[in-house]
């Protein structure tokens, strides 16, 4: 029986944090919620949470941060499916848009039964109606997000002052993660052999 909504928002390195939150279905109240840096300390909280066979779990995909040098690379990576076309080498992997860090752990968790799907946060957040107008990640673009959790979506035990982001992202795994139980979702690709889902 499913009692819990896991959502993890992974950081690209150890040095962008994460976010994880544990919901309970029955109540919808966070009963955890922490930040999270290395993937030791990710392990570590799997090793530690009693519950897994019995929790859905949604981590998000990391953006992949190693680039050649060049803004309109940085810029192309998140706006244009140049990878499609096949006329432009991708030297270096500069491509490539999301970071593989933490998958075979993933994969390993989903290998021992777990129910494990991924996410891509930016488009997740846009089918929640949860994307601003602001810069991402930018203090009024947090401010937005955890104002409509708690507005919106009934999360009344966050706090008013602002919140860590990967924290508010993590949530947002948890969202999916009970649409997922509902049949609400659907697959729109796959990433080191790991669905990744949104909604339908």
């Amino acid at each position: 029986m499913i009692t819990h909504a896991v959502g993890i928002s992974l950081g690209s390195t150890s040095a962008v944090e994460s976010g994880v939150v544990v919901r309970e279905i029955s109540t919808g109240k966070i009963i955890y919620m922490d930040k999270l840096f290395s993937m030791n300390d990710v392990m570590l909280f799997f090793e530690n949470y009693n519950s897994i066979k019995n929790s859905v779990i949604c981590v998000s995909l990391p953006w992949d941060i190693t680039m050649l040098e060049g803004k309109w690379r940085v810029l192309s990576k998140p706006y244009q499916m140049i990878h499609t076309l096949g006329n432009f080498p991708n030297t270096d992997n500069w491509m490539q848009r999301f970071a593989p860090r933490g998958s075979e752990f993933f994969s390993e968790l989903k290998e021992k039964g777990a129910d494990i799907s991924r996410y891509e946060i930016y488009l997740t957040r846009q089918k929640f109606n949860l994307y601003s107008n602001y810069k991402e990640r930018s203090s009024a673009d947090c401010k937005f997000l955890q104002t409509t959790l708690r507005t919106e979506f009934g999360f009344d035990e966050l706090p008013t002052n602002m919140m860590p982001m990967a924290q508010m992202e993590a949530i947002v795994g948890t969202l999916l993660a009970e649409e997922k139980i509902k049949g609400n979702t659907k697959k729109i690709f796959d990433y080191k052999n790991i669905d990744v889902i949104n909604l339908q």
